[in-house]
């Protein structure tokens, strides 16, 4: 929200009071209080008749400092809150050091200084390095017109930062220029609305900024002053923490260990999903003709999923199947099961008054309810629909309860739709504040489904396709990017969106591969099936039309076939990569500045990303087949044709639709799995590991699990000279070393090896755990 007129005044109607003469700073344990006169103070009589700001400064973490700024501690402060984890109190060690005119809090390596009087300001160090700061007009508590106030901060933008995050959002990648409101609204991917907005950013500086609110944020990033990021909310009170870190990646883990890890989703979630479509006609015929079709075609095919009219029309969410239409759901899921897939089936939070539901959850006082004590209804989307009140512990363990009958059944897991159209004139059961439930309600939906999925199916077999989120619903993945459209267009925006959410503290996204709304013609469905095989889940759906490849043409069938054997192929090193981002909070599909923060170029890079530490991907989005994109410094490697590009460097070029630009980074030891059908296998027998452009003096590691997260194989490669060396552990299954691009290997010690058309092939002796190579 803006509140200025131009950079000296406010808007007319609007007071301001910052804080402008440090009246008293107090030290309690590890933390700092400072009150802060909104006028200057020059003798006792100014001190009558004006407000005292509050500022406290404390740290729940190494690297975290947390900022708490109050006017009238009065106000009652309703839930809900994000729920927000520290290590034990006494893990981490703070800091306060004075002298005669200020006083600094350290943790970690981030350290803030403050004045002991005068005018405010604050400046935040990590390593020394100043990242950023406030002066005394950043703070500030706004009167308006209409009597409403806010409580605002302005923290320094400085000369080339730029600002990522804040969920995922479809405008430009870099949000500088930009006014963002985190409020979740249901706007498609083609405005500035968003389904998952989180209060989070992540600065090119190298630190991040999250403001503890679950109600509407205004963010002002360089709109309103343009040096200046602000963001302002409601009431009488404003919380938020910087967080630094040695590297972007490491700021996320910080962000992530405060509000929520990601979960790890089950090995088989990342194969190949087919739906049936949205406003479809389908039944166990056409459901069948659809998998036998992929069958028939050898489209390898893992998880088929039912959407909305599984259910009867007008009767959404009564957790029933048409009986029309599904007389035996309970042998179809046997006998779907008995194929090989699992299954996903959609739900949302809304009972409309059709469903035989609806009158319990009134009687039960399940439903939210209006200020006047009624069920709040309105007929958007479902007839007379009401909303499960996921506050009351009843109802979240009735709904539940109906989740759970339908995994007993063979559901094995749920397309948490919807979760944005949450209305602000009602009344929760636990008395929770209506305007901070809009946004935070996903977050209870979401983890209500997520729990019973993890009490039923066990640790890492639980995962979601959820469309709406903010801060914390990291913790219950997958999320997908909306209703997108079948044009290059909405690719190129769904996959900022994504890039954005993954910098906001998301560790796994898919979307709708060839857009949701309208058909796509067979280019825009080849090139976003490339797209989406490369992406960290891999879905087919759509709107008023199948998915299916042969609707499209013939070669659209090949081209889902090279890709989904492919996606099975990587596994190893791809669930590699999910087990890093379930740990680290970082994302799979991750934008190129996360890697490349010291690369200028990579930080304006919004078409293509990094897959994991390793790959490059690079999607096509025009009819021509033509794509640029840029490759950082180093020697990387087409990993279809084998050509060497020297990075630092743009790159232009035309691909057929069997391929796209995916390059491996230098210094890589990628392992590529033995089975291309599925992808969830034993992922170390028989596994592949390409060694690719390894420099002297340079190492390259590869780690791969098995389907549950456990390690079976460590290899480790150091170049020195003229020779390479492989160290490894826990090789109880048989694999291989393959050296891409290399043919002049002399001797190979502890290996048998052979030359082929794409390097040398390495085979290890029983029991070796060390093999040398010389070149």
């Amino acid at each position: 929200m803006k509140f200025s007129n131009g950079y000296w005044m406010a808007k007319e109607g609007y007071t301001v009071l910052n804080p402008y003469d440090v009246r008293e700073v107090q030290q309690k344990d590890d933390s700092v209080t400072v009150f802060a006169a909104a006028r200057k103070i020059t003798r006792k009589g100014d001190t009558l008749n004006g407000a005292l700001l509050t500022c406290e400064l404390s740290s729940p973490m190494a690297d975290v400092i947390r900022v708490h700024w109050t006017h009238h501690a009065g106000k009652q402060t309703k839930g809900p809150h994000f729920e927000l984890y520290s290590p034990e109190q006494g893990q981490h060690h703070v800091e306060i050091v004075e002298n005669s005119s200020d006083l600094t809090l350290t943790t970690g390596s981030l350290h803030v200084s403050l004045p002991k009087s005068g005018a405010w300001g604050t400046q935040f160090f990590y390593d020394g390095k100043r990242i950023t700061g406030s002066n005394f007009k950043g703070p500030g508590h706004i009167t308006t017109a209409n009597k409403d106030v806010y409580v605002r901060e302005q923290l320094d933008l400085g000369v080339g930062e730029h600002i990522y995050g804040l969920g995922e959002r479809f405008t430009p990648f870099v949000k500088n220029g930009q006014t963002v409101d985190i409020w979740n609204e249901d706007g498609g991917t083609s405005s500035e609305q968003a389904y998952k907005n989180v209060p989070f950013y992540l600065s090119s500086n190298g630190y991040g900024v999250f403001v503890n609110h679950p109600e509407h944020v205004s963010f002002e990033v360089g709109s309103e002053v343009v040096s200046k990021v602000q963001f302002s909310v409601p009431g009488e009170s404003l919380e938020y923490f910087i967080i630094g870190g040695r590297t972007l990646k490491d700021v996320l883990n910080n962000y992530t260990t405060l509000t929520g890890k990601p979960a790890l989703p089950p090995a088989w979630s990342f194969g190949l999903w087919l739906t049936t479509s949205f406003t479809t006609d389908y039944d166990e015929a056409t459901v069948n003709s659809f998998i036998d079709g992929m069958i028939e075609r050898e489209l390898p095919l893992h998880v088929f999923h039912f959407d909305c009219f599984w259910m009867k029309e007008y009767q959404w969410t009564n957790f029933e199947w048409d009986s029309d239409l599904f007389p035996d759901p309970v042998g179809m899921l046997k006998r779907l099961k008995d194929k090989g897939l699992k299954i996903c089936v959609w739900i949302n939070s809304y009972i409309g008054q059709k469903s035989p539901l609806f009158q319990e959850g009134m009687d039960k006082g399940y439903l939210v309810k209006t200020p006047e004590g009624d069920v709040w209804q309105w007929d958007l989307w479902q007839a007379g629909m009401g909303l499960v009140d996921f506050t009351n512990p009843a109802a979240v363990a009735w709904y539940k309860g109906h989740l759970s009958r339908l995994i007993d059944m063979g559901v094995d897991c749920f397309k948490t739709d919807f979760g944005e159209r949450i209305p602000t004139d009602v009344r929760y059961y636990d008395g929770s504040d209506p305007y901070k439930m809009h946004n935070y309600y996903t977050f209870l939906y979401n983890k209500a489904v997520f729990e019973v999925l993890e009490e039923k199916l066990g640790k890492n077999e639980a995962m979601l396709f959820a469309r709406s989120a903010t801060t914390g619903g990291q913790q219950f993945p997958v999320h997908w990017g909306g209703d997108c459209s079948a044009t290059y267009d909405s690719m190129a925006e769904s996959l900022r969106g994504g890039l954005s959410l993954g910098l906001s503290g998301f560790g796994f996204w898919s979307h709708d591969i060839s857009g949701f709304e309208r058909t796509a013609p067979p280019d825009i469905y080849k090139r976003w099936v490339a797209f989406g095989l490369l992406s960290s889940h891999s879905r087919l759906h759509g709107n008023e039309s199948y998915r299916v490849p042969w609707l499209f043409d013939e070669e659209a069938v090949d081209v889902l076939r090279h890709f989904t054997k492919l996606k099975c192929a990587l596994m190893p090193y791809l669930f590699g990569s999910a087990i890093q981002s379930s740990d680290m909070g970082i994302p799979m599909m991750r934008a190129m500045v996360l890697d490349f923060p010291q690369d200028p170029t990579s930080h304006y890079l919004d078409t293509q990303y990094m897959l994991g530490d390793n790959l490059l991907v690079a999607p096509i989005f025009n009819d021509r087949g033509e794509a640029q994109y840029y490759v950082p410094e180093g020697r990387w490697t087409d990993f279809f044709t084998g050509r060497v590009i020297e990075g630092r460097a743009w790159q232009q070029a035309v691909y057929d639709y069997m391929s796209l630009p995916l390059l491996v980074k230098p210094n890589s030891l990628l392992p590529i799995g033995a089975n291309e059908l599925k992808p969830d296998y034993d992922y170390a027998d028989g596994a592949a590991l390409h060694l690719f452009e390894l420099q002297d003096g340079a190492s390259a590691s590869a780690l791969v699990y098995d389907a549950k997260a456990q390690l079976q194989l460590q290899v480790h490669a150091e170049r020195s000279g003229s020779g390479i060396r492989f160290d490894s552990q826990g090789a109880a299954k048989p694999y291989t070393i393959v050296l891409r691009g290399i043919d002049d290997v002399q001797t190979v010690e502890g290996a048998t090896w052979e030359r082929t058309a794409f390097g040398v092939v390495i085979t290890p002796a029983t029991g070796h755990t060390r093999i040398a190579v010389s070149l």
